[in-house]
């Protein structure tokens, strides 16, 4: 795989800071003055990086108390306008997110539908991810009982967190949810502290996703139009802000803060994570089918 290698590594830096700070492929390629492919080409030789480094490295973490939840979003074209023919490749998707609640750091992520099977593989990856013990919430999707007990056994303590909404407010509940009026706190497995039973650090999490990256703004025509381009996106997200984007509440990137990195990643570095190789002289240029080998989207 080898990158533009016309575009200097300050180049690279620059472009990627406006992707992780919200800005769609377009006005990135206007901003940075470049093409829109080229835009693109530099996304997926990053993003495909940044999802093997942090398969690699996001191991053994010190988590104790980790939070879990599932965000919508669409590719092509949301389920009831996917054309004949496009039903494996379009339509709604799933981004499963985990977070540590003390350091901050997303162990892993899964890319998928919102069934059972997805749950398993998600929950598995995390299982693996993890050094001790933790207390682990989530929301109240039916298909967590069974992968966290496939993933974890007993070797956990468990809580539901069911949070319970209002009626129907007639048109405004299409731009915005019912009215909150309370949560209710269950023990699924082992002794879970209720004061730690939690959502709030996740659901923040998914915020922070939908702020930084275009395709998951609603209402606009920024989504992704391919799922592996989604997959990218979210795996450069993650890089950027696991090593190289400092918590304005612990002062430090959450990779330092779980001791999987000793420095404040520059985006030069995240660049840098793809190899520069002699580009080719004669012939057409061909995309690279990036393979996903890793449980971690």
């Amino acid at each position: 795989m080898f990158i533009m290698n016309q575009l200097g590594i300050k180049k690279r830096a620059q472009i990627l800071h406006m992707l992780v700070e919200g800005n769609s492929l377009r006005a990135t390629a206007r901003m940075a003055d470049v093409s829109r492919n080229t835009v693109d080409k530099l996304l997926r030789d990053v993003g495909a990086a940044c999802l093997a480094y942090q398969d690699e490295y996001l191991r053994n973490l010190p988590c104790k108390r980790v939070q879990c939840d599932e965000i919508w979003s669409f590719v092509y074209s949301k389920q009831k306008n996917v054309p004949e023919g496009m039903e494996d490749d379009a339509g709604d998707i799933w981004t499963w997110v985990s977070i540590c609640s003390d350091t901050k750091i997303v162990p892993c992520w899964h890319v998928d539908n919102r069934g059972a099977a997805a749950a398993k593989s998600f929950m598995d990856d995390l299982a693996g991810r993890l050094a001790n013990r933790v207390q682990l919430t989530t929301d109240g999707h039916k298909v967590y009982v069974d992968a966290v007990e496939g993933a974890f056994g007993a070797d956990i303590d468990y809580a539901m967190l069911v949070k319970i909404y209002g009626g129907d407010k007639g048109q405004e509940k299409r731009y915005s949810p019912a009215s909150y009026e309370g949560a209710k706190k269950t023990r699924i497995t082992g002794s879970p502290d209720k004061a730690h039973i939690s959502t709030s650090h996740v659901e923040r999490q998914n915020l922070t996703m939908r702020m930084s990256m275009r395709r998951f703004t609603r209402l606009t025509n920024a989504f992704s139009k391919k799922i592996d381009n989604h997959m990218h996106a979210i795996s450069l997200h993650y890089m950027y802000y696991n090593f190289g984007r400092i918590h304005q509440t612990l002062r430090v990137t959450p990779a330092m803060e779980a001791g999987v990195s000793d420095h404040v990643w520059t985006l030069e570095e995240i660049a840098g994570l793809v190899p520069d190789e002699e580009p080719k002289k004669r012939g057409p240029y061909k995309k690279n089918n990036i393979p996903f080998i890793s449980t971690i989207y």
